[in-house]
């Protein structure tokens, strides 16, 4: 039965057999894994995947594609979690989870803060996204590339874009090129816990404005004195600032709320 792709939900369906291959070595999957994946569209990852792995969870928000996995798929083998990815309990599924997916390109920021939530609980993640988004993920500061997204996810992993999938991979192909990106979850975060919504507004707010500088973009944050103390100037941009320095001002801000 042909599924039409509806853009509603992004969809781009994987049709290549060497990228599927490709998806498949990067992963070697173990089959004792306990791995999930989002959107598994019409397949494509899903039956090499049950190749290796004893078992498989999917996340699916299309009820016609439920419907097909259903029809091929044994529940024994197969886990289908039906519903949004983005209101999905990952910690769920246990410990050491793995991740995977080729993510719609409509939801995959969201989807990415998200996941974070949940990277205790994460061995490694590897995804398919647009290839701009892969390229602010891994951005290294003073690049055009490095932004907000760059900060709050590199706080909490270590990421490797691996390597370029063309649109006519797809179907129907997108109008961008893609790129699989592996994701491994800190040991430990750079950020504690307790002050990851400081840390979170600091960013947010750096880069408001990207063409400001740090006096005027923090300005409610930060005063004169502050910048010395940190050793900091003033006059950067906010994509001139390692995260290193995102965490110091987050450390010296939450130390004058305590005092």
């Amino acid at each position: 039965m042909q599924h039409t792709p509806r853009k509603r939900f992004g969809q781009n369906f994987l049709v290549d057999s060497q990228t599927v291959a490709d998806i498949i070595h990067a992963l070697h999957p173990r089959r004792e894994d306990v791995m999930v994946e989002i959107g598994p569209g019409l397949g494509a990852l899903t039956r090499p995947l049950l190749q290796s792995l004893e078992h498989l969870h999917v996340v699916e928000i299309d009820r016609d594609i439920v419907k097909r996995l259903r029809d091929e798929f044994s529940a024994k083998r197969l886990t289908i979690h039906e519903g949004d990815a983005l209101e999905f309990d990952f910690s769920s599924l246990g410990e050491s989870l793995r991740v995977v997916g080729n993510l719609p390109y409509n939801i995959s920021t969201p989807l990415l803060f998200h996941l974070s939530r949940f990277a205790a609980h994460i061995r490694d993640m590897h995804f398919m996204l647009q290839k701009e988004v892969v390229a602010r993920m891994v951005a290294q500061p003073s690049t055009s590339d490095y932004g907000r997204l760059s900060v709050m996810l590199q706080c909490r992993f270590e990421m490797e874009q691996l390597f370029i999938v063309s649109p006519e991979c797809f179907r129907p192909p997108p109008k961008v090129e893609s790129a699989v990106v592996r994701m491994i979850p800190l040991k430990k975060p750079l950020v504690e816990a307790s002050q990851e919504k400081l840390f979170a507004e600091i960013v947010s707010a750096a880069f408001s404005q990207r063409r400001k500088t740090l006096r005027n973009t923090l300005r409610d944050h930060l005063t004169a004195e502050d910048y010395l103390k940190l050793g900091i100037d003033s006059n950067l941009r906010a994509e001139n600032l390692s995260i290193a320095q995102y965490v110091a001002i987050t450390n010296h801000l939450n130390g004058i709320r305590l005092d």
